[in-house]
């Protein structure tokens, strides 16, 4: 059927093998960037189509969305100065490592982990990108030109440090900036790049770094920012032990008491981690609606500790799902996050109390409310058409009988096709416009000549 001019196209995502949707076994139909309608099991779309896609091959779910990144930590993963750490000695180790990121490292590091997310069913990547030495200045900007390369949902936070460890903070002096310098770039990526629209397809928000590497006033600047811009507050908390002793020998109190003084207890803020609150404290930051960004795989590997997940959700707090840095987590898959969220909570609450469709929905709506998007995470009618699909043909999911929970019992990790704003990013398993052999050599060799004799 031709389509007339200023018209959208109308695509039938037909009879997949399962979708997580209701009232959609027969598929969805995709106009323009937005879902048009969900398709009844049997039935056709209430409208002619443009374009049919036969997807009895596919499990459909919604683009994931990642609300918690490192981009620049892709150079450094699995490094032998940070193997076998806990936080702070991790810290420690690679802050002395990180001073030697060139501009041409960073838009590789950036357009790898954009990719990486993508080919894991990511349709909308947030990071925390809080590094600015000499010649990173821009860093905001490059990862907003990447993500607009490559056709990926962003959401950019402009992080920083204003404690040295001369200040009595953690990082080395050469990797923070003062609060006015770090104030004056925030409202200006802000002016250039965010978007508070629904369908936006890139937007900033602001993420001094953590209690212990910024001052009270940049954290309430920051604050004072975001209500003028309408965007969005995200930080560390609550990820250690060390940081509870941290908070009480500097300020006198526990990380949720400083997130209150400093004005950032609200529903404009997400917090990456959240680990080690109280009964009290997950009452509070429920009744406040202040997201949590629970992060397993990382979690584990520093030995962190586990997430309230079920305890803050129920207490009133949106909770999504975020890879973390690559080199705490050594991967930028979040599809394979949502497999640890399963297990690692099992663990925590019990076999019946935590099921696939729990961790499949904190990876896609729990984070877009996480992000205050109500127009991505869902397949829904008149949501946008970010959308996952996997094929289930690898000898994993051989004899695999609920095509759904297949997806995160039997380990999915690669996508073979992804959908962005109704347009296709991943086809046949391959980013669209990219070559990743390219990428993975380039991106490889820049991380080894300047981290790998360090």
């Amino acid at each position: 059927m031709p389509v007339r001019a200023g018209q959208a196209t109308r695509l039938w995502i037909r009879d997949p093998l399962a979708i997580l949707a209701e009232d959609a076994g027969g598929g969805l139909v995709v106009e323009g960037t937005r879902i048009a309608e969900r398709v009844p099991a049997g039935a056709a779309p209430s409208a002619p189509v443009d374009e049919t896609f036969e997807a009895g091959r596919h499990v459909v779910i919604p683009g994931l969305v990642n609300t918690h990144h490192h981009f620049f930590q892709t150079l450094t993963r699995a490094h032998p100065r940070a193997i076998n750490k806990p936080l702070f000695p991790w810290l420690r180790a690679l802050y002395g490592v990180w001073d030697r990121i060139t501009p041409e490292a960073f838009r590789l590091a950036s357009r790898l982990a954009y990719t990486e997310l993508l080919l894991s069913g990511c349709t909308t990547a947030g990071d925390h990108h809080y590094l600015f030495p000499k010649g990173l200045e821009d860093a905001v900007d490059v990862e907003v030109e990447e993500a607009r390369a490559i056709g990926i949902r962003a959401v950019v936070t402009r992080g920083s440090m204003s404690l040295s460890d001369r200040d009595g903070g953690l990082p080395p002096a050469c990797l923070t900036q003062d609060d006015d310098a770090i104030l004056a770039d925030s409202e200006r990526v802000l002016n250039l790049f965010h978007d508070p629209r629904p369908g936006a397809m890139v937007q900033v928000g602001l993420a001094p770094c953590s209690p212990f590497n910024v001052t009270k006033r940049l954290m309430r600047e920051s604050a004072r920012l975001a209500e003028t811009h309408d965007c969005r507050l995200h930080t560390h908390l609550g990820e250690t032990l060390d940081e509870d002793a941290y908070c009480l020998a500097l300020f006198g109190q526990r990380p949720v008491d400083y997130l209150e003084e400093v004005g950032w207890l609200g529903p404009r803020t997400w917090l990456a981690h959240g680990i080690h609150f109280n009964d009290d404290e997950v009452r509070r930051l429920g009744a406040a609606g202040v997201g949590i960004c629970h992060c397993p795989t990382s979690n584990m590997t520093l030995a962190s500790g586990r997430c309230r997940t079920c305890d803050l959700e129920r207490a009133g707090s949106p909770v999504g799902l975020g890879v973390d840095g690559s080199a705490s987590n050594d991967s930028s898959n979040l599809m394979e996050g949502v497999r640890h969220a399963l297990m690692i909570n099992r663990l925590t609450y019990g076999a019946e109390a935590v099921t696939h469709l729990d961790a499949l929905r904190w990876a896609s709506e729990g984070s877009a409310r996480c992000l205050g998007r109500g127009d991505i995470g869902r397949i829904a009618d008149g949501f946008e058409a970010d959308l996952a699909l996997f094929t289930l043909d690898e000898l994993r999911f051989s004899g695999a009988h609920d095509p759904l929970a297949a997806l995160v019992l039997c380990g999915a990790h690669r996508a073979d096709r992804v959908m962005v704003a109704g347009t296709w990013r991943v086809v046949d398993g391959h980013p669209v416009g990219l070559d990743a052999m390219r990428l993975r050599e380039e991106h490889g060799r820049l991380a080894l000549s300047l981290f790998g004799g360090a």
